[in-house]
């Protein structure tokens, strides 16, 4: 069970990676995607810096999965020793 909640973490941080390189290259390319300086450009750039932050909290959330399933095993592998 432990196995599967580790699997599940591990895989929301790679999500979260992919996401977050996703909404990055959005940012990069949002100059170049809409008119400068004007507010269709910059309307271009509010979902994916939005959306990067939102992948940035599903790491971290994944992350204390992870870190809260190997703190749970190595208090049960204690209880058993």
């Amino acid at each position: 069970m432990i196995g599967n909640t580790l699997s599940i973490g591990i895989q929301g941080i790679q999500d979260g990676m992919v996401g977050m390189e996703n909404a990055a290259r959005k940012i990069a390319r949002g100059g170049v995607d809409g008119p400068q300086g004007t507010a269709e450009g910059a309307g271009n750039l509010i979902e994916p810096i939005v959306d990067l932050k939102i992948y940035e909290r599903s790491v971290e959330a994944s992350a204390q999965v992870v870190k809260t399933a190997d703190e749970t095993l190595g208090t049960l592998l204690d209880i058993m020793a």
